[in-house]
C-alpha cells in the first residue's frame, strides 16, 4: 500500500486547502486508481476518506533546446496528484514525521 502514495504536498496552497476545507494533496503513483488511493490513505492514516480528484501532470510537447552538440529534446516527467477529502471532524498530521 505505500507504494501507491509517495509523498504529501506541503505547499502554500495544499496546506490552506487542508486548513480551510479539510483536504489534502499527495503524489501518487501513476498506475493507482482512486479506490486503491482510498483504501492506502485510509489504512496508512487511519482516517475515513468522503472524496477522491486525480490529476495527471507532465509530459506533452517535447521541449527544445540548442546546445553545442546540436538540438536536444526533453520532456517533463509525468507525475499524478491525488486531493482527498477527510470525513468531518478528522484530520491528517503531515508534520510528524519530519
Amino acid at each position: 500500500m505505500n507504494s501507491i502514495i509517495k509523498k504529501p504536498i506541503l505547499t502554500e496552497k495544499a496546506t490552506i486547502d487542508s486548513e480551510e476545507m479539510n483536504r489534502f494533496s499527495f503524489v501518487v503513483d501513476r498506475r493507482a486508481n482512486k479506490i486503491e488511493i482510498k483504501k492506502a490513505i485510509e489504512e496508512l492514516y487511519g482516517v475515513s476518506i468522503d472524496k477522491v480528484r486525480t490529476m495527471t501532470y507532465g509530459g506533452g510537447v517535447p521541449k527544445r533546446k540548442f546546445t553545442a552538440k546540436g538540438v536536444a529534446e526533453q520532456t517533463n516527467s509525468v507525475w499524478k496528484k491525488a486531493i482527498v477529502t477527510v470525513a468531518e471532524g478528522e484530520t491528517i498530521d503531515l508534520y510528524d514525521n519530519i
